[in-house]
């Protein structure tokens, strides 16, 4: 197997160097390394399962070769570098099996990769800097007869304790590039002064390719809903302290209800409604459940005995999710979407229900508007997916003005 840890100076390396390019196609994996590549990767909406660099890969690289008995070779850097970088490793790994070690510098790469392979190596770390490494490996690819074949830049140097590496807060804090620009601020301030700039034009334009005409769709998405659901709140100030006076009168407690649902990308946030239950309500759910009249993962049910008379007349007419035009003020929330669930529910969900999570959850949606709770969850998540796949200004505004005459229809509202 054949391994590269890709950064942001090595992408900048494969845009003018066709050859690195194209040896690093060919490798059997490419890792991502550094919060330039996390970047660009948000940019598309893509994420990493997580960062990873030579340098942070090796100590879990040598544990699993102490357990399978797996032998290493180092080769690369400065004369002597290899060898001390080799009884590092030894030292903090007892058990570890060095195949061998060998610098970089000025050798004939035939007789090296003779001497790799007659060393039985299981694992080869190479270390000359890309695109150097990545141009051995694929030059020798067929002739190298270990299991795994690595390019891992300074980790040798790391190893050797020849270069010091930054703390570990500043590492978990993307910030590594900063530290080693500190330290070797001549060799290295062209790489990220100049590169990581030209890095991120180059990932912001291959975003607005891969995304740009959803990252506009977004944009005036958000713009709509910050734009009414401000307008509304201001508008219906009057009738928020009417309904809230209302439902106080009846049920001591806040009028407003608080309660965790998830929302984009599974994320949780608080979501706010009119309370339309007595405070109970929570601890009561338990004994009810088995009456649902949903056929699904979500619990209904028609003649619920935790609503108050005020609750049932927010229910009927949906006034009770008007509050939530703050959720979407804040961005938590959008006008139009799928509507959110709660975290035991989505914990039921199976995979092609979460695809009703890609897009922010909303106050109103499809299957509001086509029969609200008549309508079985199944059908409910395959219009949710409808929209989050068709998502588009004109359906959300069809849906918005239709909303109106659904809350008076009160059809499968409860």
């Amino acid at each position: 197997m054949r391994v590269a840890f890709m950064n942001a100076d090595c992408v900048n390396i494969a845009a003018r160097d066709d050859r690195y390019r194209r040896d690093v196609e060919g490798m059997d994996a490419r890792l991502p390394d550094g919060v330039g590549l996390a970047l660009a990767a948000r940019m598309v909406g893509a994420r990493f399962t997580d960062n990873l660099n030579g340098t942070d890969l090796f100590p879990v690289l040598c544990a699993e070769a102490v357990r399978r008995g797996r032998s290493v070779y180092f080769f690369g850097g400065a004369p002597g570098v290899a060898d001390r970088a080799a009884a590092a490793a030894a030292r903090a790994h007892p058990g570890l099996k060095v195949a061998g070690a060998a610098h970089g510098y000025g050798n004939d790469e035939a007789e090296a990769v003779a001497r790799i392979n007659a060393s039985g190596a299981d694992i080869v770390l190479i270390a000359m800097g890309a695109p150097l490494q990545e141009a051995f490996i694929a030059r020798h690819s067929d002739a190298l007869e270990a299991d795994l074949c690595m390019g891992v830049g300074g980790l040798f140097d790391f190893l050797a304790e020849d270069k010091p590496r930054a703390p570990v807060a500043l590492r978990r804090a993307g910030m590594e590039w900063a530290w080693r620009l500190a330290v070797e601020p001549t060799r290295l301030g062209r790489r990220y002064l100049l590169g990581n700039p030209v890095f991120l034009a180059r990932a912001v334009r291959d975003a607005w390719r891969v995304r740009g005409r959803a990252m506009v769709h977004a944009l005036l998405k958000r713009g709509m809903d910050f734009g009414l659901a401000a307008s509304a709140l201001v508008v219906l100030l009057p009738f928020f302290a009417l309904v809230a006076l209302a439902i106080a009168a009846e049920s001591r407690g806040n009028p407003f209800f608080v309660q965790e649902r998830v929302g984009r990308g599974g994320r949780t946030f608080r979501i706010v409604k009119f309370r339309t239950m007595y405070r109970d309500a929570e601890a009561r759910l338990a004994a009810l459940r088995g009456e649902s009249d949903r056929d699904a993962v979500c619990f209904k049910m028609a003649d619920d005995p935790r609503v108050t008379r005020v609750g049932a007349l927010l229910r009927k007419s949906s006034l009770d999710e008007l509050p939530q035009l703050l959720n979407v003020v804040e961005g938590s929330m959008s006008l139009v979407g799928p509507r959110p669930a709660l975290p035991y529910e989505v914990d039921r969900y199976s995979e092609a229900e979460r695809e009703r999570l890609i897009g922010a959850p909303g106050i109103t949606c499809l299957w509001q508007i086509a029969g609200r709770a008549d309508l079985k969850f199944a059908k409910q998540v395959d219009l949710d997916i409808a929209y989050v796949r068709s998502s588009s200004l004109l359906l959300d505004l069809a849906i918005i003005v239709l909303t109106p005459f659904a809350m008076i229809s009160r059809r499968g509202a409860y």
